[in-house]
């Protein structure tokens, strides 16, 4: 039985195909990761996710510590069985959501105490705490607890913040480590901060490498930089990171960022927006993405697009799609969802497919060229 293994097939440049193997299955890389904040991806079956070519899923430490409680999942057969997914589940740290969702919330070496956004109870997250929350729900990939600082902050403010966070780094290995049989089954991936400094980053990279992780994320970008800035820091930052591990873009995100990171030498991705944008009635295409609620759908009988082999778009037209959405139909959502989750992964395979050709170049222009023409 494989705990975790990665082995890179082809590059092109910076772009690599490759693939992470775990116990509970085979992850092909480039990977895109839908999001099942609290233990569901937001309008789909289980089931429908793997469909749509989803080798592995996110779930979210905070939001499931809250509710229902990792304690109780753990009762109930851990997350996997909790939700009737098989294959491997990524955890955050729940250090984002603390930072970004959280009231009345205190930083202290020790960890950071905060006020739930459901019902204002007090709770304490730590590095220990969140091995220990990710250990009960079962996770296959646990992420390292770390602060993450908006890229605007002073350069000092984000210095000390990415030094706490290697700490941290030191901390989250030791209470994996001692967590027995699932540190034995399971890997644990350290995040790199830094925020758009190259000097940080390298000294961020660097404190992670001696202590040594299964694969490595690039914390910090995605939080209102643009992408300019966040494209900038990728041309050195996945880099500074070792080759032969997996490297995991957090938060990302629209599809030509999918595609710019990928060439930039990214390997794992995992983003809301294309389960968010499917319910509030947004489709995206090799053609852009498309609004459902506008009016010049009403009577159009072709699908979301003529090159998408989807369910949906085998199946719907516009029309249908523009009705549902108009008229508050949840089945609008899920067919929204669903056919981006499909796209997401058809772009990821596409991806995978000219690097092993050595055509990634070519694949990456022609889309870009494409996808922002109809945008």
């Amino acid at each position: 039985m494989t705990r975790f293994s990665f082995e890179i097939h082809a590059t092109d440049g910076k772009a690599r195909t490759g693939t992470i193997r775990m116990r509970r299955g085979e992850i092909q890389t480039p990977a895109f990761m839908p999001v099942g904040t609290a233990a569901t991806v937001k309008a789909m079956k289980p089931e429908t996710v793997r469909n749509t070519g989803a080798d592995i899923i996110l779930g979210n430490t905070y939001h499931l510590m809250l509710r229902p409680g990792a304690e109780r999942v753990a009762r109930l057969g851990g997350l996997h069985r909790f939700m009737n997914w098989d294959r491997p589940i990524l955890t955050d740290s729940g250090g984002y959501q603390v930072m970004s969702l959280a009231a009345l919330r205190k930083l202290t070496e020790e960890g950071v105490s905060f006020s739930s956004h459901i019902d204002g109870s007090k709770h304490m997250l730590t590095p220990e705490r969140s091995m220990e929350i990710q250990r009960l729900l079962g996770s296959d990939i646990v992420m390292a607890f770390d602060e993450c600082p908006r890229a605007d902050r002073p350069i000092a403010e984000i210095e000390a913040s990415m030094e706490l966070s290697m700490r941290w780094a030191k901390r989250s290995r030791d209470a994996f480590d001692a967590g027995g049989e699932h540190a034995a089954g399971s890997a644990l991936f350290g995040i790199q901060q830094g925020a758009l400094d190259e000097r940080l980053r390298a000294r961020s990279a660097a404190a992670l490498q001696d202590i040594g992780f299964d694969g490595y994320a690039i914390g910090g970008l995605a939080v209102g930089e643009g992408q300019e800035a966040m494209f900038a820091t990728l041309d050195f930052a996945p880099g500074q990171l070792p080759h032969d591990r997996p490297r995991y873009l957090m938060g990302v995100g629209k599809p030509d960022d999918l595609v710019g990171a990928v060439l930039r030498g990214v390997d794992m991705f995992d983003c809301v927006l294309p389960t968010r944008s499917g319910r509030n009635g947004q489709a995206f295409t090799w053609n852009g993405p498309l609004n459902l609620r506008n009016a010049r759908h009403a009577e159009d009988t072709g699908p979301l697009h003529p090159d998408c082999f989807c369910p949906v778009c085998k199946s719907y037209s516009r029309a249908y799609l523009h009705h549902l959405i108009k008229s508050g139909e949840m089945l609008g959502a899920m067919l929204l969802t669903e056919h981006n989750l499909s796209f997401y992964q058809a772009l990821m395979a596409g991806m995978r497919s000219s690097i092993a050709s050595g055509t990634m170049d070519r694949f990456a222009a022609g889309f870009l060229s494409q996808y922002r023409a109809g945008e």
